[in-house]
């Protein structure tokens, strides 16, 4: 097996076995990322990173949308284009330079790797994170923008017919993961995805993304392309609320395609449950429900919905059917 050793070499199988761990971790080993890769000048993706057939139907899509993307939002547009060059920035420095936040040790607060679930999927995603993590620390809530903090908890709430305060007082939507990421132009785009389709496990995600595109949510069983907007952030419901809100909002299945023009640039905001909301029941909200509107999730708990997503919902299954009672339809 090859390594990174200089320009135009990648990894490659040798032998009628391939050991895809083994390659793997020889990957992670030179900490350089997707991005190392393409500036070896590689014209052909290593093995690690083509995805199974299944993974890649749909690829063109003859449809697109705008999706749910806030303009209004009060956030400059000077601040929005920084934050997108500062990730940029971080992602195009020099390996030696990155390399000392390479982990993937969870419990590294501010830490960069290429694609965080590798070793559980069929394949790598073209892409590089670098990760911002707050769980673990109080937050400064004066560095997170106030549409992350107050405004859709809010919007939500009403949405729904309770409180605008419901959602806010429970610490169900704390800003505490903001990922940076980067998808590299790549040679062989038809072989591998940026992101693997899925539902974020989560409430609700702010996107915010450049001008690249790539970005698809299925819709009625059919891939279909989200234009880019500047300035926008793009909001996206996921698997907890849809739980929450008992089928009320639906969680948005989505997965972004690798390009030959690159890169592709994005900050995630996940709003997610606070630590002291893990250990507590996840069930539809009690006031939503009725004899008419029965509960269509059975009650569990934040900590196991996550064991069994990172177990089984990386696979580009939902998880969500799991916790579905048996007779509701």
């Amino acid at each position: 097996m090859q390594t990174l050793l200089s320009h135009g070499e990648s990894f490659t199988c040798s032998g009628p076995h391939y050991d895809r761990v083994k390659e793997l971790w020889e990957f992670d080993k030179t900490k350089a990322g997707v991005k190392g890769l393409v500036d070896s000048g590689v014209t052909k993706i290593p093995r690690i990173f083509v995805h199974p057939p299944e993974n890649l139907r749909g690829l063109s899509s003859d449809a697109n949308c705008i999706g749910l993307q806030i303009i209004n939002h009060g956030i400059p547009l000077d601040v929005i284009d920084n934050m997108l060059e500062g990730v940029k920035k971080f992602h195009e420095q020099q390996v030696e330079v990155k390399k000392e936040l390479y982990s993937r040790d969870r419990t590294q607060r501010v830490r960069y790797f290429c694609c965080g679930n590798s070793f559980l999927l069929k394949a790598a995603a073209w892409r590089d994170s670098v990760i911002f993590d707050f769980q673990d620390g109080v937050l400064d809530q004066e560095v997170v923008p106030p549409i992350c903090r107050l405004l859709y908890p809010k919007l939500l709430s009403e949405a729904l017919g309770l409180g605008p305060d419901y959602l806010s007082r429970t610490e169900r939507m704390k800003s505490e993961k903001i990922p940076g990421l980067y998808h590299p132009a790549c040679p062989e785009p038809e072989l591998t995805l940026g992101t693997i389709n899925h539902s974020d496990m989560s409430f609700l995600i702010l996107l915010l993304q450049d001008h690249q595109g790539g970005l698809q949510v299925l819709h009625e069983n059919h891939w279909i392309d989200v234009i880019p907007v500047h300035g926008a952030l793009l909001a996206n419901i996921g698997d907890f609320m849809q739980i929450l809100t008992n089928n009320k909002f639906k969680s948005v299945e989505h997965r972004v395609l690798a390009a030959q023009v690159g890169p592709r640039v994005s900050v995630a905001c996940f709003l997610s449950p606070s630590r002291t909301e893990k250990t507590k029941s996840l069930g539809p909200i009690r006031e939503l429900l009725s004899e008419n509107n029965p509960p269509i999730y059975k009650e569990t708990s934040l900590s196991e919905y996550v064991n069994y997503y990172k177990s089984h919902g990386l696979s580009g299954n939902s998880t969500l059917p799991h916790f579905r009672i048996s007779d509701s339809k």
